[in-house]
């Protein structure tokens, strides 16, 4: 059995940005099929609006996206709604967050398939592609 987590905002397509996105799409799989879904909130950019920092600040000097000062607790708090999942599917992500799902044992496969059955079938089939390029 494996739980697949897809960030989305309609529950029908993978959200562009891991950050933005509200929700999680959990997909449990097992035998080769989807045997469940559901959708869990997710905390998210808009959360932390009211903490008086800003999302350029992670991109001073040069640094990629993710390692600013209150990055981690950020993405503690967007993971937390996943601990049971191997796999979060995204169509972008910062540095920071992919590496802290991969500190946490989580998978993230950055993929350019837009429809969340279409990609958790190709997670099944083994076809997905990690396009890491899509890393900011």
């Amino acid at each position: 059995m494996m739980k697949i987590a897809a960030v989305t905002d309609d529950e029908k397509t993978i959200s562009p940005h891991f950050g933005r996105a509200t929700k999680y799409a959990v997909l449990t799989v097992k035998d080769d099929r989807i045997m469940e879904r559901e959708l869990r909130d997710k905390a998210g950019h808009r959360d932390f609006l009211h903490q008086g920092s800003h999302d350029h600040q992670d991109h001073d000097g040069g640094h990629s996206h993710g390692f600013g000062e209150h990055s981690g607790e950020k993405h503690r708090l967007m993971f937390e709604a996943i601990p049971d999942c191997d796999i979060v599917l995204a169509r972008g992500m910062g540095q920071g967050a992919y590496q802290g799902l991969q500190q946490r044992g989580i998978r993230p496969i950055l993929t350019d398939i837009a429809e969340i059955d279409t990609a958790v079938e190709a997670v099944i089939d083994g076809s997905i592609e990690d396009h890491t390029e899509r890393l900011h």
